[in-house]
């Protein structure tokens, strides 16, 4: 993984490339146990009282409507229970998923896989996150969030949040 931390007066953003998982089982528990000390980091923070921003590749589609094919995925890595479990618990730790905050039912997709032409059918995942601490969605901090998906260049497109001034 990758991450990278900036402070800001605020709040603290973390752009973060979380493992794939998707090799093999020791490659799948690499990845659950960065998910654990990432957060554990970012729980630190917000015991400061620091308000914390997290986007980038988080290498999961956390629900159904997350991804095209929801049965024929759930046992490849990236749609396993035990890492959509983890997408669950950093909502229960008062992290808030930007995207589904302001678009609960829409159906969109931030990757797509160069195979098969998945982009061209639209047969993609939602792996691309803004998390956010609830504080900043409480306080109107996070106005709004999108996912740019006719921008192409990339078996990714760009997701982003509209901050209030």
């Amino acid at each position: 993984g990758r991450v990278i931390v900036c402070e800001y007066d605020g709040f603290t953003l973390c752009n973060v490339y979380f493992p794939n998982g998707q090799r093999d089982e020791e490659r799948l528990q690499y990845k659950l146990d960065f998910y654990r000390d990432f957060f554990a980091f970012t729980d630190g923070l917000r015991s400061q009282g620091k308000s914390v921003i997290i986007g980038g590749d988080f290498n999961t589609a956390h629900n159904e409507i997350d991804l095209k094919n929801p049965q024929s995925n759930k046992d490849r890595s990236g749609f396993l229970r035990i890492e959509r479990d983890v997408l669950d618990d950093i909502v229960a730790r008062g992290y808030v998923d930007t995207f589904r905050h302001f678009y609960p039912d829409t159906i969109t997709y931030s990757w797509w896989s160069y195979r098969f032409n998945a982009r061209k059918n639209n047969v993609g995942w939602r792996i691309d996150y803004f998390f956010v601490s609830r504080d900043l969605i409480d306080n109107g901090v996070v106005r709004d969030a999108f996912i740019l998906n006719e921008i192409h260049g990339s078996d990714h497109c760009p997701v982003g949040i509209e901050l209030k001034r």
